[in-house]
C-alpha cells in the first residue's frame, strides 16, 4: 500500500500524504470478493493516481458511492459530510430544494485516501465548482449503448467528435468502467445549467438526426429501438458524473479511464478495459497523459451556438 507504517497486522495501517497521515482501517477487508481485491488495493490505486485525479476533483462537490462491506454488502450514495470526518477535509454547503447539503470536496491526496478508507469506491463529481455551483465548467455527453456493444460506442464517439469539431469545441473521451463512454467539453463557466443543458440537447438532437438508425435522444428505454442513447441529463444542477480514474463498484473493479482520441480506434477497447486487476496497465495509461491537451480554461458556448444553428 505504498508508504505505510506497517500496522496492517493490528487491523490498521497508515499512509502519509502531504501534511497528513491517513489511518487505513481494515486494509485486508475484501471489497471485491470475486477478485480478492481489498481495501488496501483500493487505497493503493488512489494513492498512485492522485496526481492526475485530484486536479479533476479540486473545488467540486462530491457524491460518494460507498460500500463499507464491499460488493454484496450495503451500497449507498453519500452527499452529506459526516461530523466525524477530520477538520482538514474541505466542506462546502450548497443549496438544495428545501434546504442545504454539505458536500465533501477533494482538494488533495490526503482527502482522496481518507475517502478511500471510508470505502468510497467511486467518486462522482459535480460539473460546476463549489464557488459557482450554478454555472458548470464541464459539459458531459454520456454515450449509453443498449447492451455491451462497445463498437456502437466507438462509432457514436467518432460522430460526436466530428460535430464538436465543426462547432470548434475541443472534447476529451473517457471510458466509464461500466458500459459506455463520457465525452467532456471544458467550458468557461459563464453559462448556467439551463443554457448548457439546452445546448447539449440541441447537439444530441442534431447528431441523432444525422444518424437516426443508430442514435437516439429518447429518454424512455422502450422508445430507443436498440439504438445508442445520447444522454445529456447529467448537465443539471446537483447532478454528477463519475470522476476520471474512479474505481467502479462492479466485479473486476473496472476504472473510469481517460483516453486519447487515437485510442478510440483500437478495436480491443471496451468500457472496462482498465481495472484494479491490471495495475500495471492503469499506470501505463496514466503515464501516457491522455488528457494532456485539456486547456486550463474552457470555451464559451456563444460562438458554438451560432455555428450549431447554422447547421440545423
Amino acid at each position: 500500500m505504498g508508504d505505510t507504517d506497517g500496522e496492517a497486522t493490528t487491523g490498521t495501517a497508515s499512509v502519509r500524504a502531504g501534511r497528513h497521515t491517513v489511518r487505513i482501517h481494515r486494509p485486508d477487508k475484501v471489497l471485491f470478493p470475486e477478485d480478492g481485491l481489498t481495501k488496501a488495493d483500493l487505497v493503493d490505486h488512489y494513492r498512485r493516481v492522485a496526481g492526475a485525479m485530484v486536479p479533476q476533483l479540486r473545488g467540486r462537490p462530491l457524491m460518494l458511492e460507498r460500500l463499507p462491506e464491499g460488493l454484496g454488502g450495503p451500497h449507498f450514495m453519500q452527499k452529506e459530510t459526516p461530523d466525524h470526518y477530520p477538520d482538514w477535509i474541505r466542506r462546502e454547503e450548497v443549496a438544495k430544494e428545501g434546504g442545504t447539503v454539505t458536500h465533501a470536496v477533494c482538494d488533495d491526496k490526503a482527502t482522496l485516501l481518507f475517502l478511500a478508507d471510508q470505502a468510497s469506491l467511486t467518486l462522482h463529481r459535480w460539473l460546476s465548482r463549489a464557488g459557482r455551483p450554478d454555472t458548470p465548467d464541464r459539459l458531459v455527453f454520456d454515450l449509453d449503448p443498449p447492451g455491451d456493444d462497445f463498437e456502437a460506442v466507438r462509432e457514436a464517439a467518432r460522430w460526436l467528435r466530428e460535430l464538436l469539431d465543426e462547432l470548434e469545441l475541443p472534447a476529451w473521451p473517457m471510458t466509464t468502467g461500466s458500459k459506455g463512454m463520457h465525452v467532456t467539453v471544458p467550458l468557461d463557466g459563464r453559462s448556467d445549467f439551463d443554457a448548457v443543458r439546452d445546448f447539449a440537447q440541441q447537439v444530441a438532437a442534431a447528431l441523432a438526426e444525422r444518424h437516426p438508425d443508430r442514435l437516439t435522444t429518447a429518454v424512455r428505454k422502450e422508445a430507443r429501438g436498440g439504438r445508442l442513447y445520447l444522454d445529456v441529463q447529467r448537465n443539471a444542477y446537483a447532478q454528477t458524473a463519475v470522476a476520471p480514474w474512479s474505481v467502479r463498484a462492479k466485479p473486476g473493479a473496472p476504472v473510469a479511464t481517460p483516453i486519447s482520441w487515437r485510442q478510440l480506434e483500437d478495436p480491443e477497447l471496451t468500457a472496462r478495459r482498465w481495472s484494479l486487476r491490471d495495475v500495471a496497465g492503469v499506470l501505463e495509461q496514466l503515464r501516457s497523459r491522455p488528457w494532456a491537451g485539456v486547456p486550463g480554461r474552457g470555451r464559451s458556448l456563444r460562438a458554438a451556438r451560432r455555428r450549431l444553428a447554422a447547421r440545423v
